[in-house]
């Protein structure tokens, strides 16, 4: 029997303008008539599909998501996909949606999460278009898209019944378009393969036989069952190395950000002393971040990335040297200097993952990282939260191998030692009235003109600037990326309004300062960077401003 496509009248909304990661909103807001339908096909109607494609769709496991799958689904097969591979139970992380829209050439994918965002009936929903090089679609897409979902007055659907997405395999449908396929596939193998190919499986084997204890937390995310397949079956590491890895549409609750806030059950373990693990480690709700924890001892992202860049060669996937690396504006310095080391090139580039897809396929960088937590190479075109705790794992296992050590502490202080210390930290005021926080970056900015050559304390402004970047691989050029106060001495703090949440505005604030002493290395990173914390109150007028006196999180 055929399905017939039908064509359902609608009305465009004006708040459907994609952020750095896809449009996010509440579950509430997506639930409104035609919502969801109208920026999927505002989506569909920016590409130019092939007649008989096929797209991924997957997500966090988050509330909302089996509903938002099938209705993909149903468009999908209106307007001219001939096959859609599903996760099975729709889960499916950022990164594994991005290795199997590479791996099997689809036609890019719908990835349906709001990463580290809360979930649940009240909580928050996502969805984004990656496109076939299996990365974020670029501005240019998302800006099309966002045009069309204001004036749009149509979409087009199929009513099929609902596809079992629980059970593996095929199921086919005849529509009025053609044959049309929905397979459920398991991606956990798929994705646990690919990082078989990377790692050294039987070193990290061995350390984790040795005694060396891990503790991973999937914060009732996504990664979970990535977890169990890797971490258990493929590295026979003991189920209690695991936590919290039974993913739930309302993440058990919890807020699934893998900081040292958000993630504080696994940071008292990794904080309680001698007896405290060797390596801990959590990610996200859709998987692509990571956070490193040492015994009783915090990794920045910005050194991780440093870190991982200045061992690689000890991997066996970059074993013969790295092309390059990138990282986004905010990040810290730390991995600029390992690039001069290495000589190899450093790239800065916005706050959005998207902006290193064109730098990947060039072939002009091979690992790159965010400071919000997310590292990755590559092998995909997203942050991939697993991968690096596994990269962390195999250089552990190879200076085991090498002098009987794997210590988290160890490795970071003698990194230290060699390259300097990019002391760093980054303050979010969340949930703020999205006025006040754009009257603290217009006072900001008001002040660009008489800041440079002004003291406080022991700094001095350089200069200071809104952040630009030139892509110079497609020329696009994306402005207002954050306002940038620098210090003649390479000190810096950087202000930016976050675009990945859903409830009034994030106000970030990044704070950076390069330690050589080796006395001083080791000072916590918020009474290394006192001094600068209070001058960037007093040069945005924050508290006054917005009425908050403290951070919601510092990381």
């Amino acid at each position: 029997m055929q399905n017939q496509v039908q064509t359902i009248s609608t009305h465009g909304f004006n708040d459907q303008k994609p952020g750095t990661s896809g449009l996010r909103k509440k579950v509430q807001v997506f639930q409104q008539t035609h919502y969801l339908e109208n920026f999927v096909q505002s989506i569909f109607d920016t590409l130019e599909v092939p007649l008989g494609a096929t797209l991924t769709v997957g997500g966090d496991g988050r509330y909302y998501n089996r509903h938002a799958i099938q209705t993909i689904i149903e468009m999908a097969a209106a307007n001219g996909f001939g096959h859609v591979l599903v996760g099975q139970a729709g889960i499916l992380s950022t990164p594994a949606v991005s290795h199997i829209i590479r791996k099997y050439h689809t036609f890019g994918g719908m990835i349906l999460s709001a990463s580290h965002n809360q979930g649940g009936v009240h909580g928050d929903f996502g969805i984004k278009y990656n496109i076939s090089n299996g990365g974020p679609a670029p501005e240019k897409i998302t800006d099309e898209v966002f045009a069309k979902s204001k004036v749009i007055t149509q979409y087009k659907t199929v009513k099929f019944a609902p596809v079992d997405i629980n059970t593996l395999g095929k199921t086919e449908f005849e529509t009025d378009r053609g044959k049309f396929t929905v397979q459920v596939i398991d991606a956990v193998q798929d994705y646990a393969d690919l990082m078989q190919t990377l790692f050294d499986f039987t070193a990290i084997k061995k350390l984790l036989a040795s005694g060396f204890k891990m503790k991973f937390d999937a914060m009732h995310a996504v990664t979970g069952p990535y977890a169990q397949e890797i971490f258990v079956n493929r590295l026979s590491a003991p189920e209690s190395s695991l936590m919290n890895c039974l993913p739930s549409e309302d993440f058990n609750g919890g807020h699934p950000d893998p900081n040292l806030t958000y993630a504080a059950d696994l940071v008292a373990i990794m904080f309680s002393g001698a007896n405290a693990p060797d390596f801990g480690a959590a990610s996200d709700g859709d998987g692509d971040r990571n956070m490193i924890l040492g015994k009783n001892f915090f990794v920045t992202p910005s050194d991780s990335l440093a870190v991982l860049a200045a061992n690689a060669t000890l991997v066996p996937a970059y074993a013969s040297g790295i092309a390059g690396v990138a990282r986004s504006m905010p990040t810290s310095g730390a991995v600029d200097r390992v690039a001069v080391k290495l000589n190899i090139p450093c790239y800065e580039t916005p706050t959005g993952w998207k902006f290193f897809g064109n730098l990947m396929d060039a072939g002009k960088v091979t690992l790159c990282g965010e400071e919000s937590f997310g590292t990755s190479s590559s092998h995909v075109r997203e942050k991939d939260g697993l991968w690096a705790v596994l990269f962390w794992l195999n250089v552990l296992a190879q200076k085991y191998a090498l002098d009987g050590m794997a210590s988290v502490e160890t490795m970071l202080k003698a990194h230290w030692l060699e390259f300097g210390r990019n002391v760093y930290s980054r303050h979010d005021y969340e949930a703020i009235p999205t006025d006040a926080a754009n009257a603290v970056m217009q006072h900001i900015k008001g002040q660009f003109e008489s800041l440079p050559g002004q003291k406080f304390g022991h700094y001095q402004v350089g200069s200071c600037d809104d952040f630009s970047y030139h892509d110079s691989i497609d020329g696009s050029v994306s402005k207002n990326q954050g306002v940038r106060i620098l210090f003649v001495d390479g000190s810096r703090i950087v202000f930016r309004l976050s675009g990945t949440g859903t409830e009034g505005a994030t106000l970030r604030i990044y704070l950076e300062a390069y330690e050589t002493d080796s006395h001083k290395q080791h000072l916590d990173a918020q009474i290394a960077l006192a001094e600068m914390i209070k001058i960037g109150l007093q040069i945005s007028q924050l508290v006054a401003l917005t009425g908050c006196v403290s951070p919601t999180v510092i990381t």
